[in-house]
């Protein structure tokens, strides 16, 4: 059923539970007045990094941009951070469900990031489900009721608890359900919008303000984009510029060469710079995917010690603190689990997280409220303040060729395997509506899928040899697809397997990591299959 909406937006969708106090013709109207004025621009953005990436695989090389050196030398500082961003020491993020929100919100970390991006498969009922919980989230009166277990979730008083961020999908994603015209509306700008729309106003009153993660930009064009669109929306619904205010994740290789610029072009509505450290390695991996020499080992061997990746970590808080931002370290994704295994993975949390703290970040990302505790200690241990924007570092000093040294380590069969294993497990539960997913006690969301999948492919492209002296081409990744599908069926029982989307799954795995070309996301293969 096509039900019409004031132009130039249109629900294409049969209504929803929570669908008639989210999709208003008001909010309708505004994420229309949105899409209107950006789309164009996004979608000329998205071309740009086509032919941005056709250079590189040509053979260019990323630099830092010499039309942009006089920004990069130039004194300036973002705005001040809000009173409730300015100790960001634990950060916890979840899809939008009712539940996770529910008990991010209750975590005892200082934020939580709601994700309507890796962590959130975008079925239309996650969308807009996920964004009334949010309404209800931020009036506080969100309550969930798990009949099986006959538990009573509701939050605790607002004293008690995170401050609420939110991550719109990226600039790459549509949104089907909504129609721009002829064309799918831009995901990001319906995240935002709706989000914005809906809260702006009651997050003022209740003395927050609209907070976002911006994802997967790939150059300062981008955050001008994104620092337009913040402008337009505040205007239209008579919000004083400058309320706003965005973390982006610096998750794209591309970007790391332009952290100042991208500061600069959010200055006004800045709060800082993360280290989105997944992404960043699939990043790493898809932006030199012609190179030979840079050929990745396992994922499980590049971790932050790895030259590249300490680099980039070092020059975004020498970035962030000469600016007056927050640099916010990468996720922890491990979860607890019982036994003594459980005393190993909370010692490389806790590791991670002092080196974090020690070099100079302002607060650190985990994927559980188990790991709370051990990533707070670690930073407590280092200073008692609320964050460390005073430690410049000016001692650090990061070249071009640093941020693009190739890491070194193993290539086994464990870790090709792990890929396949991973990459089905993953896209299958993203099929089926779920977008964060607990494998091997670890939390897997999109970006750990991207580097599953795309590694596995570089591997392929360039023949790579395993330890055992094996090479790495489709004959050995096919027989590994159907000897792990087949322990998947064995280990989950036929009727529980029968009645997933395995075979879906791995049929789209075998296709991405088998194409001629490296797909720019695994999730846009994908989306065309979910509702």
């Amino acid at each position: 059923m096509m039900t019409e909406a004031p132009a130039p937006l249109r629900v294409a969708a049969e209504p929803l539970p929570g669908s008639g106090r989210v999709l208003t013709a008001e909010a309708l109207a505004f994420v229309g007045a949105l899409c209107a004025e950006f789309q164009p621009q996004i979608d000329a953005l998205l071309a740009r990094r086509r032919e941005v990436q056709a250079r590189y695989d040509a053979g260019e090389r990323p630099d830092f941009l010499a039309a942009t050196e006089e920004v990069r030398k130039a004194s300036w500082r973002v705005a001040e951070a809000p009173a409730d961003l300015r100790k960001r020491t634990v950060e916890i993020t979840g899809p939008i469900d009712a539940k996770m929100i529910i008990n991010a919100l209750n975590s005892g970390a200082d934020v939580f990031m709601a994700d309507c991006e890796d962590a959130t498969s975008p079925t239309w009922a996650n969308v807009v489900s996920g964004q009334a919980a949010l309404i209800d989230a931020v009036r506080g009166t969100l309550e969930f009721v798990d009949e099986a277990k006959g538990k009573h979730y509701k939050l605790r008083p607002a004293q008690e608890r995170a401050t609420l961020l939110v991550r719109p999908r990226g600039l790459h994603m549509k949104e089907v359900h909504l129609r721009f015209g002829d064309l799918p509306a831009a995901a990001s700008l319906v995240d935002f919008g709706l989000y914005f729309f809906h809260n702006a106003r009651e997050l003022i009153a209740r003395g927050s303000g609209p907070y976002f993660y911006l994802p997967k930009l790939e150059s300062h064009l981008e955050a001008r984009l994104w620092n337009e669109v913040f402008v337009r929306a505040q205007a239209l619904l008579d919000i004083p510029r400058g309320t706003v205010r965005a973390t982006v994740l610096i998750e794209t290789l591309p970007a790391a060469f332009e952290m100042d610029e991208i500061l600069y072009e959010l200055r006004e509505h800045s709060a800082g710079l993360n280290c989105g450290r997944w992404d960043y390695i699939f990043s790493a991996i898809k932006t030199l995917r012609t190179d030979p020499s840079r050929v990745f080992p396992d994922r499980g061997a590049v971790g932050m010690t790895q030259p590249f990746m300490r680099a980039y970590a070092l020059l975004s808080i020498r970035t962030c603190h000469r600016r007056g931002a927050h640099a916010m370290g990468g996720m922890a994704a491990q979860i607890p689990r019982p036994g003594p295994e459980n005393e190993v993975a909370l010692a490389k949390v806790a590791e991670d997280k002092r080196r974090e703290a020690q070099d100079g970040h302002d607060g650190t990302w985990v994927a559980h409220p188990g790991l709370i505790p051990t990533a707070r200690e670690a930073f407590a241990a280092v200073t008692t303040a609320d964050n460390q924007l005073d430690r410049l570092r000016d001692d650090v000093e990061v070249s071009a060729a640093q941020l693009l040294e190739p890491p070194a380590g193993p290539r086994s069969e464990a870790g090709l395997r792990l890929n396949v294993r991973v990459g089905i497990e993953y896209l299958e539960a993203w099929l089926c509506g779920r977008g964060c997913v607990p494998i091997n006690w670890l939390m897997e969301d999109a970006a750990t899928a991207e580097i599953s999948r795309a590694q596995l492919w570089q591997w392929r492209r360039h023949a790579a040899a395993l330890d055992d002296g094996r090479t790495v081409d489709a004959a050995l990744i096919e027989s590994v697809i159907t000897e792990e599908l087949a322990g998947l069926r064995e280990a989950l029982g036929s009727e529980r397997f029968d009645a997933g989307r395995f075979t879906l799954a791995a049929q789209l795995f075998r296709k991405l990591v088998l194409a001629d070309e490296l797909a720019d996301f695994l999730t846009l293969e994908a989306y065309e299959h979910l509702d």
